[in-house]
């Protein structure tokens, strides 16, 4: 896959980074049955820091951020996000979900609501807003991803780039501290990928708290403070993203961006 080049110029001095912790991940361990797909994870995210998690298909990427709102079920060390330790119980788990957006490969769209309904139910039925509040609020979001104009047609009716960016704003519509994003161009065509990561790179700007899988370099090296790098479970390098594509630490993440970006 090539490197995506984005041309749009960000002013990285207004993107600032608190010293408020946001997610703190210290000795996570999961297993799938006997395979170890998740091993000794340490990781502190601080409020406002964009995060780019790259790595090889099978690296544990993706089960990593899942592991965040407890899509998947971590077993052993702590994970503490927003303030929040996620366990088992069942109110903190409603606690950081309410507080953390996330959106997917695949929209995950109900394709028998308009997109104003997808994105007026979580704040309807979770949040108890106000239906013509939720409304107001989600033609707020389409119009910051640039599709009000679609809010009364059905998800079928977008092209993919269209349904990705309604994912998004569904998940803002939720007013999240956190944005999880699991490789949420790897499903586009090309031509569409550029009007997703435009999308991210505004909230980028806005200051969202981001940790992002995706396989898009020119994204990472544009938007990302740190770019880690995960293989066979564990976190093999993290840097800024200069030092990370220019001066890589370990053979792995070496032979890593050598097959990515075709040199």
């Amino acid at each position: 896959m090539s490197e995506l080049a984005i041309e749009r110029e960000i002013d990285r001095s207004k993107m600032s980074i608190s010293d408020e912790v946001a997610i703190q991940i210290t000795g996570m361990n999961k297993w799938y049955g006997q395979f170890h797909v998740l091993r000794d994870i340490n990781l502190t995210v601080n409020r406002g820091e964009r995060i780019v998690i790259a790595g090889p298909s099978g690296s544990g990427k993706s089960t990593m951020i899942r592991c965040l709102n407890a899509l998947e079920e971590h077993q052993e060390g702590q994970i503490i996000v927003d303030g929040t330790e996620l366990t088992s119980d069942l109110k903190n788990i409603d606690k950081i979900r309410s507080e953390v957006g996330m959106c997917f490969q695949h929209f995950n769209l109900f394709p028998h609501l308009t997109i104003l309904e997808n994105c007026t139910l979580a704040p309807i039925w979770v949040r108890k807003t106000p239906k013509k509040e939720a409304e107001e609020l989600a033609m707020h979001f389409l119009e910051k991803v640039k599709i009000p104009d679609q809010a009364h047609k059905y998800p079928g009716m977008l092209s993919g780039g269209q349904q990705q960016r309604v994912a998004i704003a569904r998940s803002l519509c939720m007013k999240p501290r956190i944005m999880l994003f699991d490789e949420p161009t790897s499903a586009l065509d090309p031509e569409m990928i550029k009007e997703v990561l435009d999308t991210m790179i505004e909230l980028a700007e806005e200051g969202m708290t981001m940790l992002c899988v995706t396989h898009e370099m020119g994204f990472a090296r544009q938007v990302a403070n740190r770019v880690i790098f995960m293989a066979d479970g564990q976190i093999v390098e993290q840097n800024e993203p200069e030092e990370f594509f220019n001066n890589p630490k370990s053979e792995r993440t070496q032979q890593f961006l050598s097959q990515i970006l075709g040199h």
